[in-house]
């Protein structure tokens, strides 16, 4: 496999890289001389506990230092098989990093039709000569020097900021097609940055993209290949203070632009949370979150994005969008935050936002169910919205799903766990008489105090015995919970033996959740019979959120692409069948992805003509000129 680490080893590059190389001492050398100086934060509102900040992330600001640019998560983090075929996570960041998983290799071939011996071509490192020079203008660039804003215009930043996480970014990346990438990129350090920034781009006719995780699944952060004008990425990874925090009215004001295991980690320095943590937490931003109207795995504790989110601040071309107090509630016409919340980088760029925090809870415990089918799983989960008890965290997995956590137990040392664990299968299967081929699983995370806790979980596990289910261990639930981190790295290493895969998700009332699992599941598979792909696919799915009036519903998807001449299009092609039969099945576009370029097709069926033409006229209002020109939603 070719090294990760960018550059070109091509020796007519040298010259070009060496002039890049002086360039970018030069912009180093501004940047830190603008991190010398002393930031003001904006005034908040007296507080028992005043602080600023500055988190150290976990996310530097050159990426690359750290990140895959071709690749999900951490450089020193990935799966692979070694020379006895049993997997491995290398690193050490996970519950799983170093242990060996033997039983990854026989699903993998079984599943997929995969074989070991059958590599697809490596990854290759970054070609400087297959990025297009920068094209700016010197005035605009004049004016970022006259305003001691830090920038960049080396390849390896602009190329990684270029893209996001869909399939078909990635699947390019790894074989070296770029595409289009910002001719620069740009950090601004503090909101009144962003407010000069966004002057100089309407001053100069620029088109600005923000760029905060860089975890997007939607095609959101994709440069338009259309776009006559220089593009500019607006990074927000420097504005990453917590300004203050406010211990009387449980509340935590923060720059947009702080990754989310950076918030939680200092506020739980604090004694406190949020409690949004979505699966992308380890890298995607706070400003992100409110973009795209996120949803975390807690969210039946803490609520979702738009229910932490009291005040927001946002720097638009037309102005600095904003409420006038941090009340909890106001009623002054439709909410401006609502424009805010959910709109893709489309109007400006969110600044800074204030949450609910909440005291990190004093107990938490791990737990989980095995049920006879997937019915009575989702029977259950919907008796448990219906008396709104449901835990912190509660996702149920279907039987493939189910398999696929199995195939990634790690070896265990201990002879004793391992009888354990064979009590358990036989008295599931053969006492009870559980069908291997049926049963479903579902995780469960309480979160509160002792007392309450374990009232809650003897609740939950009540209204599970009514449906035939049987409390399945905590290591499970863990276990679960945790894996969440590091299933986008197996795709990668399905990537490496031709096998390519993606997930969806909807949200869908309650009486339509069996017909849309089981309509959109055998939709793919015909889709993948019709279009040539010569293995069965695998399509699974998992029930993650419960809400009163229905839950959302998350997919999985791949396949074997060997003997397909272009994957990628027959991948987007089932996709799209799969979205649209979600829909004709009563599903929602989006539970929580967001809309970007990938779904907009469907943004008119989604909201009518009539809320189309709205949105329209807040964006044509707010951004006359088009300096947000990333081409999301409409």
């Amino acid at each position: 496999m070719a090294s990760e680490s960018f550059g070109s080893e091509e020796e007519e590059q040298q010259q070009q890289q060496q002039r890049r190389r002086r360039a970018d001492r030069r912009v180093r050398a501004l940047s830190g001389h603008l991190e010398g100086r002393a930031e003001q934060a904006r005034d908040g509102p007296p507080t028992e506990r005043d602080t600023e900040l500055r988190s150290r992330s976990a996310v530097p600001r050159r990426r690359q230092e750290v990140m895959k640019w071709n690749g999900w998560g951490y450089s020193d983090s990935r799966f692979f098989f070694n020379k006895k075929g049993q997997a491995e996570l290398t690193g050490k960041r996970y519950r799983l990093s170093g242990s060996l998983i033997p039983g990854l290799k026989d699903w993998f071939e079984g599943t997929f039709g995969a074989d070991l011996k059958h590599e697809s071509p490596a990854k290759v490192a970054l070609c400087a000569g297959a990025v297009p020079p920068p094209s700016l203008g010197e005035a605009f660039v004049a004016g970022l020097q006259a305003a001691a804003l830090p920038f960049s215009v080396e390849t390896e930043d602009r190329a990684f900021r270029s893209h996001g996480h869909c399939l078909h970014e990635i699947f390019a990346l790894r074989r070296g097609k770029v595409g289009r990438v910002p001719d620069l990129v740009v950090w601004p350090g503090c909101h009144d940055d962003v407010v000069k920034i966004i002057k100089l781009a309407c001053q100069h006719n620029v088109c600005l993209i923000p760029y905060g995780g860089g975890t997007s699944v939607s095609n959101a952060l994709e440069c338009p290949v259309e776009e006559p004008r220089a593009i500019v990425s607006v990074d927000t990874s420097q504005m990453n203070r917590i300004l203050w925090v406010d211990e009387k009215n449980l509340t935590v004001h923060v720059e947009a632009g702080i990754i989310g295991q950076d918030l939680e980690r200092h506020l739980g320095e604090q004694g406190y949370c949020t409690g949004h943590e979505p699966d992308s937490m380890e890298f995607s931003s706070l400003g992100g979150w409110v973009a795209t109207r996120a949803s975390g795995m807690k969210k039946n504790v803490y609520g979702n994005i738009e229910d932490l989110v009291v005040h927001v601040r946002m720097v638009t071309p037309r102005g600095v969008i904003e409420k006038s107090c941090l009340g909890p509630r106001v009623s002054i016409g439709p909410d401006v935050h609502h424009f805010v919340l959910g709109s893709e980088g489309t109007l400006g760029v969110i600044t800074e936002v204030t949450l609910k925090i909440r005291p990190i809870p004093a107990y938490r415990k791990y737990g989980s169910v095995v049920f006879p089918d997937f019915e009575r799983g989702v029977a259950c989960l919907r008796e448990v919205a219906r008396q709104r008890c449901a835990p912190a965290s509660i996702r149920l997995m279907d039987n493939k799903q189910f398999h696929f956590g199995q195939a990634l137990k790690p070896q265990v040392s201990s002879i004793f766990t391992s009888f354990l664990d064979g009590l358990k299968k036989f008295y599931i299967t053969k006492v009870k008489g559980f069908d291997p081929q049926c049963l479903c699983v579902a995780t469960l995370l309480f979160e509160g105090d002792r007392e309450r806790v374990l009232w809650h979980e003897k609740q939950v596990y009540d209204i599970a015995a009514k449906f035939g289910g049987l409390a399945a261990g905590e290591d499970n639930g863990q276990r679960g919970y945790m894996l969440t981190f590091v299933i986008a790295y197996l795709r990668d290493l399905g990537m490496d033996y031709y096998v390519i895969g993606e997930s969806f998700e909807t949200s869908v009332p309650w009486d339509r959740v069996l017909d849309l699992c089981r309509n959109v599941k055998e939709q793919v598979v015909r889709e993948c019979r019709e279009r040539g792909v010569q293995f069965s696919p695998l399509c699974t799915c998992r029930v993650t959120q419960t809400y009163d009036a229905g839950a959302c519903v998350y997919f999985y998807f791949a396949f074997n692409y060997r003997g397909l001449a272009d994957p990628i299009h027959v991948y987007e092609q089932v996709e799209q069948t799969a979205r649209a039969e979600i829909l004709a099945n009563g599903g929602s576009l989006s539970h929580h992805h967001g809309v970007g370029k990938l779904r907009k097709q469907w943004m008119r069926e989604a909201v009518s003509d009539a809320g189309l033409g709205m949105l329209r006229s807040v964006k044509e209002y707010v951004d006359p000129d088009n300096i947000f020109g990333n081409r999301n939603l409409l």
